[in-house]
């Protein structure tokens, strides 16, 4: 009799144990949308002048109630933006010419899509990679 009643209880914990991971999973929250941007470049400029080109390729993440079907329609403003932008003030680190401000580029493009798709719309935005045309770096004074 012992046997069964314990066989019992260990089915009834298994169970509950499964319910509450299930009901745990629904209450989470779903996870944040995420769209990759494909290599675009953009230019190192230094004194007026155009002293190379670094390819990059970025990940954005969308805010709550943002999908990326909305801002993959605006994926070709957000490029546009972040050209101009880079021209405009580019994206410079001092002393080299192969790597980016990925700080400056981040809140370009978050500023660009909260103008372009709304308020909130991207999060954050994560440099993925790198990968400069020529691979002298260092400005000759």
């Amino acid at each position: 009799m012992q046997r069964r009643a314990l066989i019992q209880a260990g089915a009834l914990l298994t169970v509950s144990a499964v319910a509450g991971t299930v009901q745990a999973s629904e209450k989470a929250e779903p996870a944040a949308a995420v769209l990759n941007l494909p290599g675009m470049g953009l230019p190192v400029i230094t004194d007026g002048r155009v002293r190379n080109y670094v390819f990059i390729v970025l990940k954005l993440h969308l805010g709550a109630g943002h999908t990326v079907e909305a801002v993959r329609a605006k994926e070709a403003y957000l490029r546009d933006a972040l050209v101009r932008a880079g021209q405009r003030t580019p994206f410079v680190l001092p002393n080299t010419w192969v790597a980016l401000d990925t700080a400056a580029l981040s809140a370009s493009l978050i500023r660009s899509a909260s103008t372009l798709i709304g308020r909130g719309a991207v999060t954050r935005v994560e440099v993925v990679s790198q990968t400069p045309r020529r691979r002298t770096g260092m400005q000759g004074v």
